[in-house]
Formats: C-alpha cells, sequence, structure tokens
C-alpha cells in the first residue's frame, strides 16, 4: 500500500499537475482501491474543519502584509541602506541581500514573498556591479527561505496548527536558528569571494554620515517586527491579532511614504487573494489526504512498521530527515509539511522530541528543499524575476547554501539548546 501510494504521488507530480490537484487525485484513487467505505462523502467536512481554525486567519494577513510592504517601497529603501553598512565586506551586496532577506523574512512571513521583493529590487545590480551572477542569484534564493524561519512565519503558524503546539514558542525558537543560518551564509560568502576575488564585484565604500542617515530607511521594518512580535509576546495579541496588527502600521508607512493608492492596494489584496486561495486549497486537499490515509489503515502499517524496526530515537530522526530531504526534491514544501507532519511528529513526540524543537529543524529541512531541485521553488521564483538566462545558474549558485544549510541541521540536532533555549527564557 505504501509503495503504491509513493508511486502514485509521484507519478501525479511528474505530471506538473497543481499540488492541490494531485493530492486530491491521489486521495480519491486511494479510497477507491483500499476503503471499504466511501471516504469521499466525507470531503465537505473534513474541507470546513480543515479551513475553520481561527489562527489560520494569519495566513492571508501575513501574506497582505508583504504585499503592502512590497509595494510601499519599504523593501527598496531597506536594501539601500543595507548596501552602505556591509559593502565594504568581500561580496558586498551579497551580504546586502542576505541582511534584506533576513529583514523583510522578519515581517512578512513568506520565504516566496521574500525572494520574489529582494530579487526584484537586486538583479539589477548584478550587471552594474560586476557580480558573479550565479552566485549573486544563489544569495537571493537562499535567503529568501529565511522567510519560514525568522518569525513571524506562515509554516510555523501551520505547524502549530497541525501539532496543536504554541505558535509563541515556535516564534522565539525560530530567531537564534534564523539569524545562525543567516551569519553561516555570509560566511560563505566571504569564503568564496576570498578564495576567487573574481566574484567579490565592485566594492562601494561609503561615509558615516551617509551610513546613519541609512538608518531611517530599517526604522520601518523594525517597527513592524515589534508591533507584530512584541505584541504576541507582550499578552496584547494573538499571531491572528498580531498579523492584523501588522497591516495596519504597514498601511500608515505606506501612507508615509505617500504610497497609499487604490491601485497599490487593489494589486496587494489581488496577490493576497491569489495566494491565500493557493495555500487554503493545498491545507484542504492534504487535510483530505490525511484522512484517507487514517482511514484506509495506512497510517496505522507505518506506525507498526516504525515500532518494529526498533529503532532508538537518534536512528528514527535521521532517517526522517534523510526522508524529507529526499523528499523535498519532488515536492512543494507546504503540501509536503501538511501531508507528513500529522504522521511523523507523533512518531517522534512519543519518542521524546520536543515539539518546538522539531518545528525548527522541519523549518530548516523545509528551506533545504525551497532551493534543492528540480522543484525547489525560491529557484524558479528568482529564475521568474530575471530578464533571461538559464535556471541552470541559479542552481548552481544555491550550491553552497545547500551545503550550509546541512551544516544546520547538525548544528541543531547535535545542540537542540539553539531552538529550545530562548523560549525557555522567556515563557
Amino acid at each position: 500500500m505504501l509503495i503504491v501510494t509513493l508511486s502514485l504521488l509521484l507519478f501525479l507530480l511528474a505530471l506538473s499537475l497543481p499540488i492541490a490537484a494531485a493530492l486530491g487525485i491521489l486521495a480519491v484513487t486511494l479510497d477507491g482501491m483500499y476503503s471499504f467505505l466511501p471516504l469521499y462523502k466525507a470531503v465537505g467536512e473534513i474541507t470546513w474543519s480543515s479551513t475553520t481554525d481561527f489562527l489560520l486567519v494569519a495566513i492571508p494577513l501575513f501574506v497582505l502584509l508583504g504585499e503592502i510592504m512590497l509595494r510601499s517601497g519599504v523593501a527598496d529603501r531597506m536594501y539601500e541602506a543595507l548596501a552602505k553598512w556591509v559593502g565594504w565586506l568581500p561580496g558586498g551586496l551579497m551580504h546586502s541581500n542576505i541582511g534584506a532577506c533576513s529583514l523583510f523574512a522578519a515581517t512578512s512571513g513568506s520565504s516566496v514573498a521574500t525572494a520574489a521583493t529582494i530579487g526584484t529590487v537586486a538583479l539589477p545590480q548584478v550587471e552594474k556591479q560586476q557580480y558573479n551572477e550565479s552566485l549573486f542569484l544563489g544569495t537571493i534564493a537562499a535567503g529568501g527561505t529565511l522567510g519560514i524561519l525568522i518569525p513571524p512565519s506562515i509554516n510555523m503558524i501551520i505547524y502549530g496548527v497541525l501539532t496543536d503546539t504554541s505558535v509563541p514558542k515556535l516564534y522565539l525558537a525560530g530567531i537564534i536558528p534564523g539569524l545562525v543560518l543567516a551569519g553561516l551564509f555570509m560566511a560563505i560568502i566571504i569564503a568564496l569571494c576570498l578564495i576567487n576575488p573574481a566574484y567579490k564585484g565592485r566594492r562601494q565604500l561609503y561615509s558615516w554620515s551617509e551610513k546613519w542617515q541609512s538608518l531611517k530607511a530599517l526604522v520601518a521594518p523594525f517597527v513592524i517586527f515589534v508591533v507584530v512580535v512584541g505584541s504576541i509576546y507582550g499578552g496584547l495579541a494573538t499571531p491572528t491579532e498580531a498579523a492584523a496588527l501588522g497591516v495596519v502600521c504597514a498601511l500608515i508607512i505606506a501612507q508615509i511614504y505617500n504610497r497609499l493608492t487604490l491601485e497599490v492596494l487593489r494589486e496587494a489584496i489581488e496577490g493576497t487573494m491569489k495566494t491565500t486561495a493557493m495555500v487554503m486549497l493545498i491545507i484542504m486537499a492534504a487535510y483530505f489526504l490525511n484522512f484517507v490515509l487514517s482511514g484506509i489503515g495506512l497510517t496505522d502499517q507505518l506506525n507498526n512498521f516504525i515500532a518494529e524496526l526498533g529503532w532508538s530515537p537518534m536512528q528514527t530522526l535521521v532517517a526522517v530527515v534523510i526522508f524529507y530531504l529526499l523528499l523535498g526534491c519532488f515536492m512543494e514544501t507546504l503540501s509536503m509539511m501538511i501531508t507528513t507532519v500529522p504522521i511523523i511528529a507523533p512518531i517522534l513526540i512519543q519518542m521524546g522530541f520536543d515539539p518546538v524543537w522539531f518545528g525548527i529543524l522541519l523549518m530548516v529541512l523545509l528551506e533545504t528543499a525551497l532551493i534543492t531541485p528540480p522543484i525547489g521553488l525560491n529557484l524558479y521564483v528568482v529564475q521568474g524575476v530575471r530578464t533571461g538566462g538559464p535556471i541552470k545558474d541559479v542552481v548552481k549558485g544555491v550550491i553552497p547554501f545547500v551545503i550550509a544549510m546541512f551544516l544546520m541541521i547538525v548544528l541543531i540536532v547535535l545542540y537542540p539548546q539553539l531552538a529550545t533555549w530562548l523560549p525557555e527564557q522567556v515563557l
């Protein structure tokens, strides 16, 4: 049954069907093949119950927040400010890519939005400053993945819903690993530029007065981060309410920049509706698939199979990590998380692993999937904002950063305090 399920899934993905459609077709097919009851008749109840959790309202709000930030000019100003502070480092604007992705991730909550936004702002600088295009593209694709690790994160909200884990704890747990991973990315850029000076591009130097004046451009993302995250930990708002406060704050900032027009609002709302519809359709299809998998007994068979193996908790964890790394080569991250977490998370939690810690490890695994060919979504996002050239340039550029993510996975497994220390101190 497991072999048939995986084979059907890979076949449907190979047909280039939309992910939600592939999951839905797989569920209906398995229902017809293995169930003695017509499970498809429960699809209405499943889709309704899977989309009425109040916490999920935060998803369109965070998407809207990112859309407004993009169209209000905050990202452009933020990027220029960071360029003035890190332009002296080997790699110059490539560090701005990582820094800008980190800051934008701390407001938008979406890896795709982060990569698309920073890519739009940064790519014109490749030829102008004579950077190695492949590595420059790699920094944008890799930096964009920080959107699901640095809070607020849409993926963390969904993980919290799936596993009944505290979202505020997940947000706190993601801060240190997110900063460490950003630091690893920057260290790789420096090392590569020292090894091959041709990667550096033109060195840009600015006076201290220019640097200090540029800091005002960083106020907007900092204020939004404080409003969103601070209101959660100050006990003033739930994650959903904090997302709404972030949207209000972004609207005020857009008005201050004289960018709050009807056209900007229309484009932001339209983009939010498209993204939210895609996410919610995947959630509904994945929930129905999980229901079918449980109904035909595949979930119990898998649990019994793992128990009969007699593996230690660490051996099981290593197998799960390898499983996600392989699955990430063929499956989109959101659907991968929704379809696997309800099965895998209970097994690991029962073995004694902290659900908050596993949530952070999972986010890094999903980040790796975002830039792993052939399905790595961020690869196509960055390719999409280019004016031309083959996608192999992007793939080649992310390889060093995939290695950095492997290192980050090892660090989180060996030193779980990276994820658990901050929540233990604050909450």
